[in-house]
């Protein structure tokens, strides 16, 4: 079954010229992807942007409530009557045909007799709270064209909000908030879309115009999509080169008319007064004749129509494109990067087609550091080959890892990468930044990491100074070699020499002499002194 088979395009808006329906709405006028035009070379396709047309998309969404057992019936349970909420002699049963409210009734064709729809159970748990998400699911992204309205065959609820999600209801955002008391409920000033403008088009409100009463006049709720469209299109939605253009060149704005899902959170029912008739519950209950939905499969701008097989929508594909919403190259033709077809210029577009690989790899640019490309079927992308020149990227205009480029040189200079050269026992690694700066070890510096800091000297790389002979000084007769190390006499050890190495041998005091102080050192005067003046020792 197909989605009107080739879901015609009638490009984003038709004004409508008769001043009856002014504001009938159908957005679209792109209904050709390509035509043959007859040229000096023969006849050649000339392609242009496409989509297709406006539809009533509750035909092809799959419903879903939570509580999944909120809808009336099962077991049997009365209600009260929707004009006098005092005579609760009708009966819902799920068992009944005729008694029965399912959730297909909320989409069925209006103008049977009785009036049809579903019904959740009566708010009979009360003070616990009655709420229901309705889930509305395409599977597919959409573009929302027309107004979304929903028809309550109870009283409009006195708290709800109506969510949308782009990413098949992993996450959800909120579209608009409705309340009998806006600030009392979701901590909000009242707003409608009037006092809205084309710089505050897209926030999100909370209106208390569509949540009172159970009157007749009083069971609709629009969330009102022409009205945003009117601040660029004019109220009478005939200035569409100015929406083309915004659409065009805001994603901000396509994404907000754009779901995959939509979601009612009814939250509160009428209750029409201040306080709850706790000895009436049976009055209380939500209760949804219609909704509806119009717009049309998101196509990105590469096609017509939009095929329904499987419970399943797929746009059918023109320019070499692919995918549920046409949002790839087919194989082989990734010649240039994928990107949506363009509403400008008007009135025809920009098809944006996606070209043929071979194609492009005819005219493969590699600044003569290649002359061979190849197609990546991973990455979606032709890429260059074999760069020669110390050169790498995908048109060969990056420098290899070591190399810097030149910045004398153009980019199809052969010597346009020029070789790092960091020294291997300054640096990190052998590679450098676009200034052909080098990343030093702590204590180097230098472009390529062959100078020392102060308080360092090079010894196989930077050292921190040990000795200098002038502030640090090697001890009992250490010599300073490199300024990194002493070289003791037989008798020390340590850093700068300070240790008798005896004592790391626990020998010190040993007959067989080792460890005695040499001639000279301060150990020896100062036993001299003490001898000198002290008189013999005895032992």
């Amino acid at each position: 079954m197909y989605l009107s088979r080739f879901l015609s395009i009638h490009a984003l808006w038709v004004t409508v010229s008769s001043v009856m329906q002014p504001y009938l709405f159908v957005w679209g006028h792109y209904d050709v992807c390509k035509s043959l035009i007859y040229t000096e070379e023969g006849k050649v396709w000339d392609y242009t942007a496409c989509q297709p047309e406006s539809t009533d998309m509750t035909k092809y969404l799959k419903v879903k409530l939570d509580p999944p057992d909120i809808t009336c019936g099962d077991p049997p349970e009365s209600f009260c009557a929707m004009g006098n909420p005092y005579m609760c002699n009708n009966e819902c049963d799920a068992s009944t045909p005729e008694l029965a409210h399912p959730p297909e009734l909320m989409f069925d064709f209006e103008g049977r007799h009785p009036s049809t729809f579903w019904q959740s159970a009566t708010w009979k748990e009360y003070p616990k709270p009655l709420q229901v998400n309705i889930t509305l699911s395409w599977s597919k992204t959409i573009e929302l064209t027309d107004n979304i309205v929903i028809t309550f065959e109870s009283g409009r609820p006195d708290q709800m909000i109506l969510e949308k999600s782009l990413d098949y209801g992993r996450t959800w955002q909120p579209y608009q908030y409705y309340a009998t008391d806006c600030l009392h409920a979701f901590h909000m000033d009242p707003k409608s879309v009037k006092d809205l403008s084309q710089h505050t088009v897209l926030e999100i409100i909370c209106t208390e115009e569509y949540s009172t009463g159970y009157s007749t006049n009083s069971k609709i709720i629009h969330f009102e999509i022409k009205d945003r469209f009117a601040f660029f299109a004019g109220p009478r939605l005939r200035n569409m080169a100015s929406l083309y253009g915004q659409l065009d060149t805001t994603k901000k704005l396509r994404d907000f008319f754009t779901v995959t899902d939509l979601r009612i959170r009814l939250l509160r029912p009428a209750v029409g007064e201040l306080f709850v008739d706790e000895l009436h519950l049976a009055r209380y209950f939500y209760a949804i004749s219609d909704i509806k939905v119009r717009g049309r499969c998101k196509c990105n701008l590469h096609a017509t129509s939009c095929l329904y097989d499987n419970s399943k929508l797929t746009c059918e594909c023109e320019h070499n494109t692919t995918g549920p919403d046409c949002g790839k190259c087919k194989k082989n033709y990734q010649g240039r990067p994928w990107s949506p077809g363009s509403y400008l210029p008007i009135p025809k577009g920009t098809a944006n087609t996606s070209v043929p690989a071979l194609d492009y790899l005819s005219n493969c640019e590699c600044f003569g550091h290649s002359n061979r490309c190849s197609y990546i079927d991973l990455l979606n992308t032709v890429i260059c080959v074999s760069c020669k020149h110390n050169t790498r990227g995908q048109h060969c205009e990056l420098c290899r890892l070591g190399y810097f480029r030149n910045a004398s040189a153009q980019l199809d200079d052969e010597n346009v990468c020029i070789e790092c050269y960091c020294n291997p026992l300054g640096s990190i690694h052998d590679r450098c930044n676009g200034s052909g700066y080098c990343e030093c070890k702590t204590g180097t510096t230098g472009p390529k990491c062959d100078e020392c800091l102060p308080g360092n000297s090079w010894y196989y790389g930077c050292q921190p100074n040990v000795c200098d002979n002038e502030l640090l000084h090697c001890q009992n007769g250490g010599t300073c070699q490199n300024n990194v190390r002493c070289a003791c006499p037989d008798a020390y050890t340590g850093i700068l020499c300070e240790k008798l190495r005896c004592e790391e041998a626990g020998s010190c005091g040993s007959s067989s002499g080792q460890g005695a102080p040499p001639r000279g050192s301060p150990a020896l005067l100062l036993l001299t002194m003490l001898l000198g003046t002290a008189g013999p020792l005895v032992f």
